[in-house]
């Protein structure tokens, strides 16, 4: 019988918390769906929440290319423009 150890190796390479943003107005917000389609009604509420509340700078609005991998390059490259990122996953 062979027994597995799933225990990762590497340690986690310790990282701090950006600050955190007093106010939303005349930002640059990201929403980063994984593509499900659950996630475009919870986008759309959310936008329409954020643009009546902190009136932001822009709202770019983004799909994976896979919801069980990683974002592509290109995404996580226009990501790194935004002051803010939310997530969604549509299960």
């Amino acid at each position: 019988m062979d027994v597995l150890d799933p225990t990762a190796e590497a340690r986690p390479q310790s990282v701090s918390r950006a600050p955190r943003l007093a106010a939303l107005h005349h930002r640059r917000i990201g929403l980063l769906s994984n593509g499900k389609i659950a996630v475009a009604p919870l986008f759309d509420q959310l936008e329409a929440l954020l643009r009546e509340a902190w009136t932001p700078a822009e709202v770019l609005r983004l799909t994976k290319g896979n919801y069980s991998a990683p974002a592509e390059p290109d995404v996580i490259r226009q990501l790194a423009r935004c002051h803010l990122i939310v997530t969604g996953v549509g299960d």
